[in-house]
């Protein structure tokens, strides 16, 4: 999907060859590009976003999620910002989404989101997921830094990016507007060094189940 092959060297921690079969597949999981079928999956994620407190909007139409995940499929990738779904390597079944939706790389830094469907959280998808993403932006496509927004009341979400490594910078007090509320957003963000530190570069994640 974003044109590149399998066996990818990475300079970040000089060069380094892995047997994986695939560099987006994992212990658990395989990161790939949204396909037409996967809009029930989405339709799903949005609900259960909604009742997690963290997305409030108009219920779309089964139709609006089968033309959005087609028009998903058929397109290009935008630069570094990108959307995968995430595939459980043993159901085949589409557990939630990932990718980075903001990127400056003159300054090196992009902003990323996961999210897990409610029946498949707790089971490693997550942390999985996002140490791929880290590595491939971090090691291939050389930014210095990963930001996240994480709703101050998504405990959940505060305590996977803390295992993760994030380091929180600070709160923006009343940032969003939400069900009726005004709501703190945390920022936390890893440099690529500090993800060196904790994360091979080459191998999948090894994560304590959590996220």
């Amino acid at each position: 999907m974003l044109g590149l092959e399998c066996g990818l060297y990475f300079a970040l921690c000089g060069v380094i060859e892995w047997g994986m079969t695939s560099f987006w597949t994992g212990n658990r999981i395989r990161l790939r590009g949204i396909e037409p079928d996967d809009w029930t999956a989405f339709m799903r994620f949005a609900v259960d976003e909604e009742h997690m407190g963290d997305l409030l909007t108009p219920p779309r139409s089964a139709e609006g999620f089968r033309a959005w995940a087609k028009e998903q499929a058929a397109a290009k990738t935008d630069g570094d910002c990108f959307q995968l779904a995430i595939e459980d390597v043993d159901a085949g079944e589409t557990v939630g989404a990932v990718g980075s939706h903001q990127a400056d790389p003159r300054a090196g830094w992009f902003e990323y989101g996961v999210t897990i469907g409610a029946d498949h959280r707790r089971k490693g998808y997550a942390a999985e997921a996002v140490v791929m993403l880290l590595r491939f932006m971090f090691a291939e496509r050389r930014y210095h830094k990963c930001e996240a927004r994480i709703f101050a009341h998504n405990e959940a979400s505060l305590a996977l990016h803390h295992r993760l490594g994030f380091v929180k910078e600070g709160r923006l007090r009343d940032r969003v507007f939400l069900a009726g509320r005004h709501c703190d957003l945390v920022v936390m963000g890893m440099l690529a060094d500090e993800f060196a530190q904790r994360h091979s570069i080459s191998e999948p994640a090894r994560l304590a189940v959590g996220g």
